[in-house]
């Protein structure tokens, strides 16, 4: 009989170049997501049950995360200790090459712990590269990692008018 399944947070990056996004699509797609990388290195470290992750924020096609968070219950066979932390980082990322996709950490957390509803805050990064007439005048270590909006000169004082909407804390439920 397995022991009881550990609950671990784990903090994770990606270069989402290549991903449909981090959540996981079906295997058929030319494109899969980052979830889908992951659930499989975890399986790789032959668990008792099957692994989900329970990622805490999505993020669309192309886009990159310098660090995501997500949970995932391991149950390990009868007599296997739980993995420690380093333990379990060392091994995804043994799986998960040659992705650019990294485990950052994990640690174990308690089995009420959700990623999603308890992160404390997200925070999002936009790049924007300005200046550039067309697609082929962006250097080529920039390309997948901001955008360049086509057209003339941005609006700045209409820019930072739009954004005082934004600031602050707000209830965002109605959109989930």
């Amino acid at each position: 009989m397995a022991g009881a399944p550990a609950r671990y947070l784990v903090f994770f990056q990606y270069f989402g170049t290549r991903y449909s996004g981090v959540m996981e699509t079906k295997s058929d797609q030319a494109l899969v997501g980052v979830q889908n990388y992951l659930e499989k290195a975890a399986e790789q470290l032959k668990p008792a049950a099957p692994i989900k992750f329970h990622i805490s924020s999505r993020t669309d096609s192309g886009v990159h995360a310098l660090a995501n968070a997500a949970h995932l219950d391991i149950q390990r066979g009868p007599g296997r200790a739980p993995f420690t932390g380093p333990q379990l980082v060392q091994g995804l990322n043994h799986h998960l090459r040659p992705q650019p996709i990294c485990i950052l950490s994990a640690q174990r957390v308690s089995s009420t712990f959700h990623a999603r509803f308890c992160a404390l805050s997200r925070t999002y990064i936009y790049r924007l590269l300005l200046g550039c007439a067309h697609r082929s005048q962006i250097p080529v270590f920039e390309r997948d990692l901001c955008w360049a909006p086509p057209g003339g000169p941005l609006d700045i004082p209409a820019m930072r008018e739009a954004a005082q909407f934004l600031l602050g804390t707000h209830d965002f439920s109605t959109f989930s």
